[in-house]
């Protein structure tokens, strides 16, 4: 137990350790007198119709996840609720949010889900197969996206090097899991368990890896739900990638050109992002989303303060949705399986018992969900 709150107490200061040099080393005039965070704080101009736009497309974005894990849920015939889809939906991502490794908040929605299943793992697959979903769709976005604007000829695309190399990098991990999917349709129940087991016996990823392969074979045949999670995941990635370019837009210096990547540039470069912000260890990944939006905005000739400075607009905006989340949680029934409200005993037992068990599961080291 000891070890484990110094792990997440190490990872708080990792993320504020990292998030204090990501502002500092962008305080000043970037390359080529490219704005930094100073003079964008000090001399830009607020502009609410952004702020207005960006909270209107994640009030959206999020509840449409939500939907998405209750459509994997109910393709293994398990007996859910979409009320309780939003529910455990919105207190997973408080905890995502606020607490060391993203894929905390996860770990609470399987815990509450999995209580109530007579079927545990499988209860438990569900949330890993959404996650695996989640970036899976993120390959096929930026593939599709990328595609056509390198076709139609975009000159924001075909102007950086960087861009197509990211554009041809997302079509060869399309490619590459495409087949990889094909091939599970055909592999033998005995070899998927024996190669399960084989993962088992890595060191220290070895349960969560094996975990991970069952989850993915027990949708092998689910393909109808398996692709209407993908068509939903990719309208979220949209929406959460419109979040990030009006978030970006929120402060800005008049008159300047090139502050922020164009639109092009944003549907192609933030999905990276987002997979940086999720992968980084800390609570929201704050510092790694910071940094790597920064980078991202200066690979593509914009400032990267502003990069810096969009992460941190987006990051107290998530705050605000995350913090409105819980109360909505507490103040909604809880609805047992069959989809009748639960006694208030039963639900605030429930609440209680839910909460601090799952505790000891938020300190995995990995996350997928952008």
């Amino acid at each position: 137990m000891k070890r484990t709150i110094l792990i997440n107490l190490a990872k708080y200061g990792l993320g504020i350790g990292l998030l204090a040099y990501v502002v500092w080393s962008n305080w000043g005039p970037g390359p080529n007198n490219s704005p930094g965070l100073e003079r964008i704080l000090t001399q830009g101009e607020i502009h609410t119709a952004p702020l207005v736009l960006a909270l209107l497309i994640m009030a959206v974005s999020l509840p449409l996840s939500f939907v998405r894990w209750y459509v994997l849920v109910r393709a293994q015939a398990l007996p859910f609720t979409l009320t309780n889809a939003m529910r455990l939906g919105l207190i997973g991502y408080f905890w995502n949010t606020f607490f060391p490794g993203s894929v905390g908040g996860d770990a609470v929605k399987a815990f509450c889900l999995a209580r109530e299943q007579s079927r545990r793992t499988v209860a438990v697959a569900t949330v890993l197969i959404d996650r695996a979903v989640g970036l899976w769709a993120l390959f096929w976005f930026v593939a599709l996206l990328g595609s056509v604007f390198w076709l139609a000829g975009d000159p924001a695309l075909l102007a950086k090097d960087e861009l197509k190399i990211i554009v041809l990098g997302a079509i060869g991990l399309v490619v590459f899991t495409s087949i990889l999917w094909t091939a599970l349709l055909l592999l033998p129940e005995r070899r998927a368990e024996r190669f399960a087991g084989r993962l088992g016996r890595l060191p220290k990823v070895g349960v969560a890896a094996s975990e991970f392969w069952r989850a993915i074979w027990m949708y092998r045949f689910q393909q109808r739900a398996v692709v209407l999670a993908l068509l939903m995941a990719l309208v979220g990635h949209v929406g959460w990638i419109l979040v990030f370019y009006y978030s970006a837009q929120i402060v800005s210096l008049p008159g300047v050109e090139g502050q922020i990547p164009t639109a092009t540039e944003h549907f192609v470069v933030v999905p990276i992002g987002m997979t940086v912000q999720a992968l980084f260890p800390t609570p929201g990944g704050i510092g790694g989303g910071e940094y790597g939006y920064g980078r991202l905005y200066k690979m593509v000739g914009s400032s990267e303060g502003a990069g810096v400075l969009g992460s941190l607009v987006q990051r107290v905006i998530t705050w605000l949705l995350a913090l409105v989340g819980v109360l909505i949680y507490l103040r909604m029934p809880k609805v047992d399986i069959d989809g009748q409200e639960a006694a208030p005993n039963a639900s605030e037992e429930a609440e209680t018992d839910s909460i601090p068990a799952a505790r000891g599961v938020v300190s995995p080291s990995m996350s997928t969900d952008p």
